[in-house]
């Protein structure tokens, strides 16, 4: 596949230079067609009967498969779930902890993570890596871990700076279990998740897949509990609720997700191309260095993920993301910082990067 056919997948690219895969990626023509059919087949047919149990549940088996080799993980140990936010909370829910443990996390969380540690029942302890070099974070996160820490919760790719973490290092390092935020790395950068004991996704984002979908790594599904059982979590049920618990990380899954917006989801994933990560660190260390040679002050250090955050020349980051908006360029105003974040992936052209640096002239 060409660059040029891989962005004729997407309509939006015919318009907008679309630099906001951090929030929601662009959907391509084939993800719309799958989604438009399935829904058809709803309308028109209804929702019922055994063909229609059978294929919800085929879809199903080829998302975790297809989540699962994106991860270089096997499939029984990754759980179906509706975003990041939903896969911590099954493993904040599962672990049990209380007063007595610490959880170890950086200042540069997303309220996807930040909102379940906050009610786990354990002390936080927050390691400042947003002022401090890419380089020194692992050191930074080793730093805050004490005798009572039961838990690294932290990402792979931090939403704001994009700033890289290397978790396998900090997993070595500290040899606690380790939770990741795989928001914004899961389709963006090459992902190895099997060092790590938990490792979310996201599939709106950098998979530019439909809303709500996501995904749950978990290393050994018997060492936690299951707090918030659905009923794709059971094998066998007893009348008075006891139940057998499925195989393997599926007793975690989240219950129903849309039957369009899984087969949305498989369509989406069938059109990356091979090149799509080398792609993606290229286009985005380009807008980087352009950024940096137009003259706004950018916080994104060299050779980091798709991310590339940077200060406006003048006003408020909302405003100068309106301004680009109005100019056809989609990015993202930070909310509580004075940072904008363009999403650069293997979609997006130099054009793409021209049109943003002009909007904001």
């Amino acid at each position: 596949m060409t660059f040029e056919e891989a962005r004729a997948q997407f309509p939006v690219l015919e318009r907008v230079a679309y630099l906001n895969a951090g929030s929601m990626g662009p959907l391509a023509r084939a993800t719309g067609e799958a989604m438009a059919a399935g829904l058809r087949a709803d309308v028109e047919d209804g929702r019922a009967g055994s063909v229609y149990f059978e294929r919800m549940l085929e879809l199903r088996k080829g998302v975790r498969e297809r989540l699962a080799a994106l991860l270089a993980v096997p499939p029984e140990r990754v759980a179906l779930a509706s975003s990041t936010s939903s896969g911590c909370n099954v493993v904040l829910g599962g672990l049990e902890l209380g007063p007595g443990d610490e959880i170890v996390t950086t200042d540069a969380e997303h309220p996807g993570l930040l909102l379940p540690l906050a009610v786990s029942g354990a002390r936080i302890v927050v390691a400042p890596v947003t002022t401090r070099p890419a380089a020194e974070a692992v050191d930074v996160i080793r730093a805050a871990v004490g005798p009572r820490t039961r838990l690294i919760a932290i990402s792979h790719v931090v939403w704001t700076t994009g700033q890289v973490i290397p978790v396998n290092e900090v997993k070595e390092a500290t040899g606690l279990p380790l939770l990741v935020d795989g928001a914004q790395s899961v389709g963006a950068i090459p992902v190895e998740a099997g060092a790590a004991d938990f490792y979310t996704v996201s599939c709106q984002k950098w998979l530019c897949g439909p809303d709500p979908l996501g995904g749950l790594y978990v290393a050994d599904p018997d060492g936690l509990s299951l707090a918030s059982p659905t009923y794709f979590s059971q094998e066998s049920l007893q009348v008075d609720g006891s139940f057998v618990p499925k195989a393997g990380a599926q007793r975690f899954d989240t219950g129903w997700l849309a039957v369009p917006s899984l087969a949305g989801l498989l369509a989406a994933l069938d059109v990356a191309p091979d090149w799509r990560f080398e792609r993606g660190r290229e286009i985005a260390e380009r807008c980087r260095e352009r950024l940096v040679q137009a003259g706004f002050a950018v916080r994104t250090e060299p050779g980091q993920a798709g991310l590339v955050t940077f200060e406006p020349r003048e006003g408020e980051p909302e405003a100068a993301a309106a301004k680009a908006l109005a100019a056809g360029v989609a990015i993202r105003a930070l909310p509580n910082t004075p940072w904008i974040r363009a999403s650069c992936g293997y979609w997006t052209s130099d054009d793409d990067v021209d049109r943003l640096v002009a909007a904001l002239a």
